[in-house]
């Protein structure tokens, strides 16, 4: 069950807007990286220890190149808090309460990187566009409510938040569990390569290309929760990948280097001519669609937790 009381908390004044709900104020839909910023950030926490919440869950994290009105920023504004892979930013991971008061800032800042921030049914902080703030608690927060209000912001009550996961549907809802991986097995002993790409967080992957050799060595080194989707083997005939580019349209291009590495980039039909310079050399390539209606893999399941339940939501 989703927090009973939820507050919509934002620096726009509800006198300001029209009989739509839409804001027709003067203030700024940028954060201001200064006192008001400040402020979402405290009456977080104000609400966050009315609730009695020190720690939070980062669930369905993901990173967008650029979005927003503000300057695109390396590291999707992650790099203080996550190393350069983002071990630890993923589905499941917990962080206390400083870590998700500044990953709350990075969303305020519009830096690429958006997660939801639960803790169990007891507490939720969702950051949606042009600086709207929900946060969930299964306790009132009077006194929250009150110091959000001291702090120069508007703590508006909801039924719900528009961002609360209990309003969508997961697209896979199979685990990468022992059927999974003898299902691997098996297009492997036919095949001898496939090519796996690990969904780490949303909008962001990593590529291995398995043997029946390194599958066991590869599987170890997954990050929890991920997306497994498992296709056919990278083509030797790079030309040929090339050729069969879609003439309109994105592809998501996977190569691998001459030292082993693959890597891979979103590329549309004006990028055509400087792909093909940089993959010169490549062993073997492929291009998969970026499409969900598109995408036709071998196999696509996501990794269960421990105890073999399935809690990523994708």
């Amino acid at each position: 069950m989703p927090p009973s009381f939820v507050h919509r908390i934002t620096k726009y004044d509800p006198a300001d807007r029209d009989e739509h709900g839409h804001y027709t104020g003067a203030e700024e839909t940028a954060s201001d990286h200064g006192p008001v910023e400040a402020a979402y950030l405290a009456a977080i926490a104000a609400f966050a220890e009315a609730s009695g919440i020190e720690r939070l869950e980062i669930r369905e994290p993901e990173v967008i190149v650029h979005f927003g009105v503000e300057p695109p920023v390396g590291g999707q504004g992650l790099g203080r808090l996550f190393p350069p892979d983002l071990a630890g930013y993923h589905d499941g991971a917990e962080v206390s309460l400083s870590v998700a008061l500044e990953l709350v800032r990075a969303m305020l800042r519009d830096q690429g990187a958006w997660c939801r921030l639960e803790a169990g049914d007891a507490f939720t902080v969702y950051v949606g566009w042009d600086q709207y703030v929900y946060v969930g608690s299964d306790r009132l927060c009077s006194e929250a409510v009150a110091r959000t209000r001291e702090l120069g912001l508007f703590p508006e009550p909801m039924t719900t938040s528009p961002y609360a996961a209990e309003l969508e549907e997961p697209d896979v809802t199979e685990a990468a569990d022992e059927g999974f991986w003898a299902r691997v097995r098996t297009a492997l002993a036919s095949r001898q390569t496939v090519l796996l790409e690990e969904g780490y967080v949303r909008n962001a992957a990593r590529f291995h290309r398995l043997t029946p050799e390194n599958l066991d060595s590869v599987r170890t080194g997954l990050s929890p929760r991920a997306l497994l989707t498992v296709w056919p083997d990278l083509n030797p005939d790079i030309g040929a990948v090339l050729a069969a580019l879609p003439e309109e349209g994105a592809a998501d291009f996977v190569w691998e280097a001459q030292d082993g590495t693959i890597r891979h980039a979103i590329v549309d039909d004006t990028e055509y001519q400087e792909l093909a310079a940089l993959v010169a050399g490549a062993r073997a390539a492929c291009a998969l669609p970026i499409s969900l209606d598109e995408r036709h893999p071998l196999l696509c399941a996501a990794l269960p937790d421990s105890d073999g339940v399935l809690r990523a939501r994708w």
